[in-house]
């Protein structure tokens, strides 16, 4: 076995892959007009803020020593942001249980009010990649590392 595959290595991040799988295999089953909601893009929305925040930590961290692949990470922690804004955007577009709205009003998410809404989260996201990033790289185009 490789080291890199070792059952023992990272087992948070890959029952969170294994996690993601499994729910991509149900929606396989799901009939598609109960597949996307507000609910579930908030989840989805959320678990990809996480996965900036490590892709953020993996290319600081990476910079130093190996710094072609801190600039690739550091390319896909902005494309991730990217996605991460367009399900925040989705999200306001879809119906809510109420008036039709697409204002950031927390007590219309599913469940109620979560201690951490998705415009809060999405805010504090945007904070963050706001200050390693300017607005030109925000909006260009998929580009890697090495075209730059």
């Amino acid at each position: 076995m490789t080291p890199n595959r070792a059952p023992a290595t990272h087992p948070y991040l890959r029952a969170a892959t294994a996690g993601v799988r499994h729910h991509t295999r149900a929606q396989d089953r799901a009939p598609l007009a109960q597949s996307v909601d507000r609910a579930h893009l908030d989840v989805l929305h959320a678990h990809l803020t996480e996965l900036h925040r490590l892709l953020d930590q993996l290319a600081e961290a990476a910079r130093p020593p190996y710094p072609g692949a801190g600039r690739h990470l550091a390319t896909a922690h902005t494309r991730l942001w990217q996605a991460s804004a367009e399900i925040h955007a989705a999200f306001h577009l879809l119906p809510t249980a109420s008036a039709n709205s697409t204002e950031c009003r927390p007590e219309q998410l599913p469940e109620g009010p979560p201690v951490l809404t998705i415009c809060q989260r999405h805010l504090a996201a945007g904070h963050m990649i706001r200050r390693k990033t300017t607005p030109t790289d925000l909006n260009r185009p998929h580009t890697t590392a090495r075209e730059r």
